[in-house]
């Protein structure tokens, strides 16, 4: 059979450019068409292949992602119904966020096959009991489930360790992986999506969140399970797809310096920081993007945010549509028909390339300068993230940067004042800590206050 695409010449880069140019008329070319990303990216109006430097060869498998469901445990049985309508309804895994140790792990899991639903546990707390509550449960029963333990990730976000010295974190984490608990995958997380979230940059996201697990690679003896990264995206939809291939990337490169056995698990939710209150509606459009790119990117779990999440409580409304987001992307948008979906696409690989080379050179500026613990301690992290996040907020204080219904074509209409079940912005808890916390902050936040107060 004759290829069609014999009867073209190929057009080299150069003629396309001459082309643009021609159609400018006049004007400059890198003025009108290229122009500079947050991480000093230069972004081109086409990519191709004269100009493509090879692969970034990165692995991913879109037809594996699973769909997780957030659950709050406060009522221990109506936490284990939620978890099983949720399952019935198409969540394949659950997030259980837990912040009494003294919960039942056997009831909270009764009734679920955990053969075949992958659980996560994140823990407010760090006990060595309640994992041995959780392996004497699943001792010899063929289990996925993640204790998501991050105490350098509760230091930067709340100030302070989970017990009083640095060093009984550790040990605790060294006691517990000295013999791993049968049925438990994983014990260690990063949570990664505190720096999106309190403003970030995407090549400060991934070189610290790279530096934050190097601590642990150093830190723990026994160190070969799954390293689970909890990974926030905004929707830069390209871009977030690259950041977390180029993370991914970066991983396996770093990590096989201490073992060949390392896995980089992706549990991937939408960003609150480009959320808001106002038209919240919007929030869902937002969200389905920011999934897309969490699917292409190569996320193993993704956990949507509902579209209300920032000022109702937990529902069975905005839960369910969270979740037939990505129903639909999977099943009716064949999301997961295809690995490696972002392979070929040479404007995809240059931002890998480029994310992750920028993002190796700040990880190993952290390495060289004390490492993570030491620049977190200072406060060189914070103020690195606040520079980065007040340059973001200033671009959207001045229209630059556009949130529909908020700083773009708001709907003065829209009352929100009677609707708030949840504070939505920034809380300020006046106590003792060791460092100044990373804050996680919403762009929209000021403009949504002045809003308010407005309302009669």
């Amino acid at each position: 059979m004759k290829n069609l695409f014999d009867d073209f010449d190929p057009i080299p880069s150069k003629q396309w450019k001459q082309k643009v140019q021609f159609e400018l008329k006049g004007a400059d070319y890198n003025e009108t068409l290229i122009w500079n990303s947050p991480e000093d990216i230069q972004v081109k109006p086409f990519y191709h292949k004269d100009e493509f430097q090879g692969a970034a060869n990165v692995n991913t498998k879109a037809s594996e992602f699973q769909i997780c469901q957030n659950i709050f445990v406060h009522d221990l049985e109506k936490s284990n119904l939620r978890a099983i309508d949720s399952i019935n309804r198409g969540a394949e895994s659950i997030r259980f966020t837990i912040e009494d140790e003294k919960i039942d792990v056997a009831k909270l899991l009764q009734n679920i096959h955990l053969d075949k639903i992958t659980i996560y546990f994140n823990l407010s707390f760090l006990s060595l009991d309640f994992i041995k509550k959780i392996a004497a449960f699943t001792k010899e029963k063929k289990t996925k489930i993640y204790c998501n333990l991050d105490p350098i990730g509760q230091l930067a976000k709340e100030g302070n360790w989970f017990t009083t010295k640095e060093k009984t974190n550790f040990d605790t984490l060294n006691e517990l992986l000295r013999v791993p608990p049968s049925g438990v995958r994983g014990l260690i997380s990063i949570n990664a999506g505190l720096y999106q979230n309190a403003g970030a940059n995407m090549v400060q996201q991934i070189a610290y969140s790279l530096a934050h697990a190097n601590e642990y690679f150093n830190r723990i003896t026994n160190l070969n399970q799954p390293i689970v990264f909890e990974v926030s995206v905004g929707t830069n939809y390209f871009f977030e797809i690259a950041k977390l291939r180029a993370l991914r990337l970066l991983f396996n490169l770093i990590a096989k310096e201490y073992s060949p056995n390392f896995e980089c698990h992706l549990l991937v939710s939408p960003t609150k920081r480009n959320k808001t209150i106002y038209e919240y509606n919007v929030n869902m459009l937002r969200t389905t993007t920011e999934c897309m790119s969490a699917i292409l990117g190569g996320a193993d779990a993704i956990a949507n945010l509902p579209y209300d999440a920032l000022y109702h409580k937990d529902n069975e409304f905005g839960d369910r549509i969270a979740r037939n987001q990505l129903l639909v992307l999977k099943h009716e948008s064949y999301f997961d028909k295809v690995n490696n979906p972002a392979d070929g696409s040479y404007y995809i690989e240059s931002l890998t390339k480029q994310l992750a080379e920028k993002g190796l050179v700040l990880f190993k500026d952290i390495e060289a300068n004390g490492g993570f613990l030491k620049q977190l301690n200072e406060g060189i992290i914070k103020r690195k993230i606040q520079e980065s996040a007040d340059k973001e907020q200033e671009l959207f204080d001045n229209g630059k940067e556009i949130l529909l219904g908020t700083n773009k074509y708001p709907n003065k209409k829209d009352l929100m004042k009677d609707n708030l079940e949840l504070f939505p912005f920034v809380k300020i808890k006046p106590r003792k800590t060791l460092i100044s916390p990373i804050i996680e902050k919403r762009l929209a936040e000021k403009a949504e206050q002045e809003r308010l107060k407005e309302e009669n």
